[in-house]
């Protein structure tokens, strides 16, 4: 999750190998001793840092490897978006300070203009997104990262002559001081399936935290979806292969193929072709409002109707984000609210269809590929349905005991008069 990347940790755990003793009073590393007075009592609120564990180590440790932020740099529909977000909200705000700048004070309207907006960039990696917010005119951007590449974050922005514009805070949310209100929290913190890895609560903390009343998270809300699929080529690669290999019959391979390609989620892209029904909404996120409390479990229930006649091969999982402003501000419900009530089966909406839209970053398997491809929890035995034929059950969420960044999938599904109870977990 470049630009959303690991800033702090689920409960019971720590953020990094750089604080001693499972409690965390160590100065954080700057770039920059930047950034304005406090505006407010409401900055720093001091949060107890929870001990270390070795998961978390070795999950800050992976982020310090440039070849995962090359290949989320190199997700174009991404990292375009992003920028596109940062932009759109850029024009938004000065024609908001125009609006109002003859009839009432900025500081009344609660809308400073974008030269005086301060960002915070919740997992900034190589400090993309925090450049993308410089250019845009920024006043000042801190950029929170937990793992190494943050010195290299700090190494970028001043080869960009941004220094004095972009601190990089070498450590946690819970641990870093910023000492002033920020006007906008920016964060790429999707994790395969929305909500793997656990680091929206980052974002929760540094909203908590800092973010002044009425200012902007950038995306704003999520979606998760899930839906029904037929893929009957995978299973005939991973498992009927087995039954001639070269003109051999090795069947007896086949139930432990089954175990080792359907026991766990698979992160794959399909097309939507492979997707049997529309699909429903398993979670709602409004990054204003959401909880950690909230994520540590999510169940939703679902009725699906298949479409065609199809081999049932499991469910598809996949998200969108959206770009847009606090309700309280825009007075207006977001897109993911609207499609819940204008579609009953919560099936997916499509991207904006003119620029005062929000902006949405989908995927969904019939938009663009990208790096979060879709993700699969498949059976070991595919179901037959016929068309218009009920698949119902429900679907729980979990966040693992063993390790809070993993994932536990419980789903208990039926059609046709048969029931079926699926265990996975996304690690």
């Amino acid at each position: 999750m470049e630009g959303g990347m690991p800033t702090s940790s689920p409960a019971g755990s720590c953020s990094n190998g750089h604080h001693q003793n499972g409690t965390d009073h160590v100065k954080p590393w700057r770039s920059h001793h930047g950034g304005g007075a406090s505006r407010s009592r409401r900055v720093n609120r001091e949060i107890e840092a929870p001990p270390c564990t070795d998961f978390d180590k070795a999950y800050f440790q992976s982020y310090s490897h440039v070849g995962i932020h090359e290949e989320m740099i190199k997700d174009r529909v991404r990292t375009e978006t992003y920028r596109m977000a940062v932009l759109q909200h850029q024009k938004h705000i000065e024609g908001k300070f125009k609006l109002f700048k003859e009839h009432i004070s900025l500081r009344n309207a609660g809308l400073p203009p974008i030269g005086l907006i301060v960002v915070v960039d919740v997992g900034c990696g190589t400090g993309i997104l925090s450049i993308f917010c410089a250019q845009a005119g920024a006043k000042h951007v801190y950029a929170v990262d937990a793992s190494e590449i943050a010195l290299q974050a700090n190494e970028v922005v001043k080869a960009n002559k941004l220094s004095d514009r972009i601190t990089v805070l070498h450590g946690r949310v819970e641990d870093v001081q910023i000492d002033e209100e920020v006007d906008v929290i920016i964060s790429e913190w999707m994790g395969y399936m929305l909500l793997y890895e656990s680091m929206l609560g980052s974002v929760i903390i540094a909203r908590d935290r800092w973010l002044r009343p009425g200012g902007l998270i950038l995306p704003s809300n999520a979606v998760l979806y899930m839906a029904p699929i037929t893929h009957p080529n995978r299973y005939a690669e991973s498992v009927d292969f087995w039954r001639n290999v070269y003109g051999i019959d090795m069947s007896p391979i086949v139930p432990l193929a089954k175990q080792c390609a359907f026991e766990e989620p698979s992160v794959e892209t399909i097309s939507g072709e492979n997707v049997l029904t529309w699909p429903h909404v398993v979670k709602h996120v409004d990054c204003y409002t959401v909880t950690v409390k909230e994520l540590e479990s999510v169940t939703a229930s679902f009725k699906f109707q298949s479409m065609m006649r199809a081999p049932f091969n499991g469910f598809a999982f996949w998200f969108d984000v959206e770009f847009s402003g606090p309700a309280t501000t825009t007075g207006a419900p977001s897109s993911a609210d609207e499609a819940t009530k204008t579609n009953p089966s919560g099936g997916h909406r499509r991207k904006r269809a003119n620029p005062d839209e929000a902006l949405v970053l989908s995927t969904a398997p019939e938009d663009p590929p990208t790096h979060w491809q879709q993700t699969m929890v498949y059976f070991y035995e595919p179901i037959d349905v016929e068309q218009d034929q009920v698949i119902d059950g429900s679907v729980t969420l979990t966040q693992s005991k063993e390790n809070a960044r993993f994932m536990n999938i419980h789903l208990e599904y039926a059609s046709g008069g048969r029931s079926f109870v699926k265990e996975s977990v996304l690690r």
